[in-house]
């Protein structure tokens, strides 16, 4: 059995409402989905991160995967050295869609589920953080009126999905994001709450507001300031956990991490990290120094949302509701959306996988980018 074709699309996939942080107001989604075919006619999807920038590179390497084994990873591991070095982390995400596909292969052909090839699940569902925007509730610029709102859609997510997690995205105004914290804090004291600034706030103010965010009781705090160097001072002197998404996205930032003691969690991405198997890696080194582990959501769509559920369910080491927008997707590319019951989501249990593509609507959906272009900064 052997790798013998590829097709690639770009995809839209609209937001039933507007997705917006300290620095982008987003409408939907773009993803770059693909489809491996081996000589014997058994087919593996894929997806990863970005659009039409990373489908090209995927085309461009592709040449040099035709007529391998999709069980040989540390063959193309070796072959694809250089492409994160030449494209950055959109190389990473070329190749995280590439590897996607050959564990879906894999999964077909043995009849295990994806979870089962890379470690055995430890559960069957996955708890989940609903993410909250300005966006969701029309971006209010008086905080006790964004804190009200996001109360609401709290109230709402808590009545019908069951949630527990709670993720703020943050804006550029330190002083306005602590008083809609304190606010929902106040409201509500028994969830768990983060925050998301995306490096946006200063180290000074920061640390200026430290004893206030650390009386609103934050799980953790996610990149509030910029770098390795500002994320340690603000670590050294504010008593609360920091994650980063951000100042750790390749492995050659882990031990300046470290070393600094700049991060409390580091959040994998199976498309940043370059595929589930670095991601795994990821995992061990955080065991091995004792950081926690979670789940960056950068807009996934079914398959890779259902990629996400397996390397959660079979990874100990992250341990906090994985983060995942999935639930302001107007629509999908797979013929059975997720749905979230209890503030959880299914691991998928069929083979591979375990998602049907739904033809009709990724063809949708690449038509939506050719009419939109891709939906990124």
């Amino acid at each position: 059995m052997k790798i013998d074709d590829l097709t690639v699309w770009t995809v839209n996939v609209p937001y039933s409402r507007p997705f917006t942080s300290s620095f982008e107001v987003r409408s939907g989604t773009t993803r770059t989905v693909l489809r491996l075919r081996t000589d014997d006619g058994v087919e593996g999807w894929g997806e990863t991160m970005h659009g039409r920038p990373v489908a090209a590179i995927i085309e461009r390497i592709f040449p040099r995967l035709r007529g391998l084994d999709p069980f040989a990873f540390e063959r193309s591991a070796r072959d694809f050295h250089m492409v994160p070095y030449f494209y950055g982390y959109l190389g990473a995400a070329a190749l995280a869609g590439l590897e996607m596909a050959r564990w879906d292969i894999i999964g077909q052909v043995t009849g295990q589920s994806l979870g089962n090839l890379i470690g055995g699940p430890l559960t069957d569902r996955v708890e989940v953080t609903t993410v909250l925007t300005p966006g969701l509730v029309g971006d209010p610029q008086d905080a006790g009126e964004l804190a009200d709102g996001l109360l609401g859609e709290i109230a709402g997510v808590r009545a019908t999905d069951g949630g527990r997690v709670f993720k703020i995205k943050g804006s550029t105004d330190i002083e306005h994001d602590v008083r809609v914290l304190e606010r929902i804090r106040a409201a509500e004291p028994d969830i768990a709450l983060r925050v998301d600034p995306n490096a946006h706030w200063s180290v000074p103010r920061t640390l200026e507001f430290g004893r206030r965010l650390e009386a609103v009781g934050l799980e953790y705090l996610e990149d509030p300031v910029a770098g390795l160097e500002g994320m340690a001072t603000v670590r050294q002197r504010v008593n609360i956990p920091l994650c980063t998404n951000m100042c750790v996205i390749e492995f050659d930032d882990f031990a300046p991490a470290v070393r600094l003691g700049a991060v409390d969690v580091v959040h994998g991405d199976v498309h940043r990290w370059g595929g589930i198997l670095p991601t795994k890696r990821l995992a061990g080194l955080c065991e091995t120094f004792g950081l926690g582990m979670n789940l960056h959501s950068g807009g996934e769509v079914g398959i890779s949302t259902a990629v996400h559920l397996h390397v959660a369910a079979s990874t100990p080491r992250i341990g906090y509701a994985i983060d995942t927008v999935y639930q302001y997707l107007a629509g999908d590319v797979i013929t059975e959306p997720f749905q979230i019951s209890g503030g959880r989501m299914d691991v998928p249990t069929g083979p591979g996988i375990g998602v049907t593509v739904d033809h009709d609507a990724l063809e949708a959906a690449a038509r939506r980018n050719e009419a939109e272009g891709d939906l990124l900064l």
